[in-house]
């Protein structure tokens, strides 16, 4: 671990962005989980390149992350070195019709939407509630309010676990729902550009003001959670099944189906990550008893079991 720990410092990677036996319940919305052996904050290319090249050589695992927003880290934590990109530039480029943003993958949503306000840039308002960031967003598709990343994405940076870095537009996203390729390769996404339009800043202040209002009165965001748990279905809104199959307010441990939003499972104060998965397995099997639907966690689980 020591050697580790010193070959990473002599790379160029500062002190302070390494941290050894990291509880992730400090990196985690659902304020879950055990320890990652190494956790490194990555505020370069150079650095991200270094740790990938020092963990390939080492046979060392990498497992990346980013605000933890919709992340479940079990108990027993995540072995080898876990990475969370800290890269937060970007840049506005405007022409006589279009606004194009390049930003980097570790920059928060929500900030980003404050910015495109600040800018009187529309289109990115759907934003402004979404808890994680700009990666993470563009991996699972994110969306709110009828509106998704594939709806302003043009074209996304990525880097492969042996260092080379490639380029994809929009349609070699396979975007779905909550769904992309970078659901399926093991790449790590760098930045991306994204499409806004010339506004009034009172119409995008309203627009932002309604969503987070909405956010407010529908979601349990006054206990730790992962964001919805479960994915929808073409023509289903889980939560509502849920819900209808009495549901709300079931809990086991301190892990528990919102009563605010069936969608959500929440973390009253102690639950564990054992706690949430076996209610995930208990929802999953009477909306199956009761529905005949088979739904599937939105929500990504890591660490060992």
């Amino acid at each position: 671990m020591e050697d580790i720990y010193l070959s990473l410092q002599d790379g160029g990677i500062n002190k302070k962005d390494i941290l050894k036996d990291e509880p992730m319940i400090n990196h985690t919305s659902f304020k879950i989980g055990g320890n990652a052996d190494f956790f490194i904050n990555i505020t370069s290319i150079k650095n991200l390149k270094f740790v990938l090249e020092f963990a390939n050589k080492n046979n060392i695992p990498i497992t990346v992350v980013g605000n933890g927003t919709n992340l479940l880290v079990t108990e027993k934590g995540i072995r080898g070195i876990t990475i969370k990109l800290d890269l937060k530039n970007f840049k506005i480029e405007k022409s006589k019709e279009d606004v194009f943003i390049t930003v980097e993958a570790g920059f928060a949503l929500s900030k980003l939407a404050n910015i495109a306000l600040k800018e009187e840039l529309e289109g990115l308002e759907f934003l402004a509630g979404i808890p994680g960031t700009v990666g993470g967003a563009i991996r699972m598709n994110a969306g709110a309010y009828g509106k998704e990343m594939k709806d302003i994405l043009v074209k996304t940076r990525y880097m492969t676990y042996d260092g080379k870095i490639k380029t994809i537009d929009l349609e070699e996203h396979n975007f779905e729902y909550r769904n992309s390729i970078f659901s399926k390769i093991d790449v790590i996404i760098l930045e991306t550009v994204i499409k806004a339009k010339r506004g009034k800043k009172e119409e995008i202040q309203k627009r932002i003001n309604e969503y987070m209002q909405k956010r407010i009165d529908s979601q349990p965001l006054e206990f730790p959670n992962a964001g919805s748990t479960f994915k929808r279905k073409e023509g289903i809104i889980t939560a509502k099944i849920i819900d209808e199959c009495g549901l709300k307010g079931y809990s086991i441990g301190d892990a528990e189906v919102s009563n605010k939003h069936a969608g959500f499972i929440i973390n009253k104060g102690k639950a564990t990550s054992k706690d949430i998965l076996n209610l995930v397995d208990y929802v999953k099997k009477v909306v199956k008893e009761k529905k005949n639907v088979d739904i599937e966690l939105e929500i990504l689980v890591l660490g060992e079991n």
